[in-house]
């Protein structure tokens, strides 16, 4: 019988040659692009949250496809608890950060961030027949304003309202609720939380929307990723002029618009 093993019909040079080449390829084709890993926090809907199906979902894991469709890469959602966003970026467990996240001067000085795509800002929750008007209504004697702990509310009432009583809570529902019980005057929250939370409790709250202590969010990135952050700041501008940011807005937040849109206030994107 004819050997026709490997060595038997490639002469012995040749064989050399082959196996030194399957040695170097790994003897499979070519890896695509590496996946772009976008941290965020799934449990602020719209913006990031899970679907029925207990997968990624909101209007920031849109933004996050679209990002990495415009650089040619996967997308691998990393759900991490906020506090936990940026070690994770500058540990390198991650490589963007998209969790509605506002671009402060304290958190630059670890990490970068991207051009603003979102301009936010703070807005009041108040009982419904509550006489304030405005945020400069709070700062007065005997006015107690609620804040979620280590919010921006939180910090604008430490430094702006002096006057007037802080009650920091832990968690946004207790803030809402000691508005609608009337046991603050009023709730300093970002405007799409606190519209919501007055359409929960429309017979004892009133949403002021007219937006103070103005923020922006942008995309967490690490120092130093210049390259990455150029390409991010190139895709929010193509995404923003070619409509993209309407979409979501109206895919995501259409009844938002339409009250902003109805008391004539700027919208966020």
């Amino acid at each position: 019988m004819p050997d026709t093993t490997l060595s038997a019909v490639v002469p012995r040079r040749s064989l050399a040659l082959v196996l030194a080449a399957v040695t170097l390829t790994g003897g499979c084709a070519p890896r695509g692009p590496a996946a772009l890993r976008v941290g965020m926090e799934l449990a602020y809907p719209p913006f990031e949250m899970v679907d029925p199906a207990g997968r990624p979902a909101g209007l920031s894991v849109r933004l996050a496809e679209a990002l990495g469709s415009h650089l040619g890469r996967p997308v691998t959602i990393e759900n991490i608890a906020f506090d936990g966003l940026i070690p994770a970026l500058k540990t390198g467990k991650i490589d963007c950060i998209i969790s509605s996240m506002t671009a402060t001067a304290e958190r630059a000085k670890s990490i970068a961030f991207s051009a603003p795509y979102m301009k936010s800002g703070l807005a009041l929750l108040v009982a419904v027949d509550s006489p304030v008007r405005s945020v400069a209504d709070l700062d007065a004697p005997g006015r107690v304003v609620a804040v979620k702990k280590g919010t921006i509310g939180h910090s604008y009432a430490t430094a702006s309202l002096p006057k007037a009583t802080v009650l920091v809570l832990d968690k946004e529902a207790a803030a809402v609720l000691e508005v609608a019980q009337g046991k603050a005057d009023a709730f300093i929250y970002d405007p799409l939380s606190v519209y919501r939370s007055q359409l929960r409790h429309p017979d004892t709250t009133r949403a002021v929307l007219e937006i103070f202590g103005t923020e922006s969010w942008a995309i967490g990135l690490r120092r130093g990723d210049e390259r990455l952050k150029a390409e991010v700041d190139r895709f929010l501008e193509e995404f923003r002029a070619g409509g993209g940011f309407d979409r979501l807005g109206d895919e995501f937040l259409a009844k938002e618009k339409e009250e902003f849109a109805r008391q004539g206030l700027p919208f966020f994107f």
